[in-house]
């Protein structure tokens, strides 16, 4: 791999890596195609040997859907934050879920809007302190993957995992990629590290997303 883009202590290179594993384990790297939403999703740009480009922010799962019709023999990966997943980008999300599109999607969720400064996005924590909620985020944060649960058909695969449980990651990335190539929708959220953000230390950061982060996001297997 390339030396890594990301800022130090990021969880972005940890979900990488696994997914790259994963993909080598099952012989796929050369069928993979990674799509990138905007944000710190697209410093992932070149970091796998994988065929990959960038979309506009907010469309990378109707951009790999389409990559998937296009080419139904590939395996398509769209890739993007918390704000380009439940933000800017769910209404594609949503209805490609429901309609049960076999592509699968990898979700960020770090708690923030990373790149541009710490703000809140749809996963911000209720009471969390960022730039734009310097007073503590009075609402309560989006659960993605839960409402998804609610709207998929049979066969689709849900689930969180953290990027300090490898094992778990790499069992849930296998989990999701064959389940696209069983024909269904598919979407792992990785509950992921922000220090420069957070303003934590390293273990103030593992501090965070096990004792802030876990309880309010439960990790496991939530469809399929």
């Amino acid at each position: 791999m390339p030396e890594a883009k990301f800022c130090v202590g990021c969880g972005h290179p940890i979900a990488l890596m696994a997914l790259n594993k994963v993909l080598d384990e099952m012989g796929l790297t050369k069928k993979a195609v990674l799509g990138l939403d905007i944000g710190c999703s697209l410093l992932a740009w070149n970091y796998l040997p994988v065929n990959t480009f960038q979309t506009h922010h907010g469309r990378v799962t109707p951009t790999m859907l389409a990559f998937k019709r296009a080419r139904p023999g590939s395996i398509c990966l769209a890739y993007a934050g918390d704000g380009g997943s439940y933000a800017i980008g769910w209404q594609s999300l949503f209805h490609a879920a429901r309609r049960d599109e076999p592509i699968t999607v990898i979700v960020i969720n770090n708690t923030i809007y990373a790149m541009t400064g710490g703000q809140t996005a749809p996963t911000t924590m209720h009471g969390e302190k960022t730039p734009t909620s310097p007073n503590g985020y009075p609402d309560e944060p989006f659960h993605g993957p839960e409402i998804l649960k609610d709207i998929v058909k049979p066969g689709a695969y849900i689930a969180r995992t953290a990027v300090n449980d490898m094992a778990q990651m790499r069992m849930f990335i296998k989990k999701a990629i064959e389940t696209q190539q069983a024909g269904h929708f598919s979407l792992v959220e990785f509950l992921s590290l922000c220090p420069v953000n957070w303003h934590t230390n390293g273990p103030d950061t593992l501090k965070f997303l096990e004792e802030n982060m876990k309880p309010v996001f439960k990790v496991g297997e939530i469809a399929g």
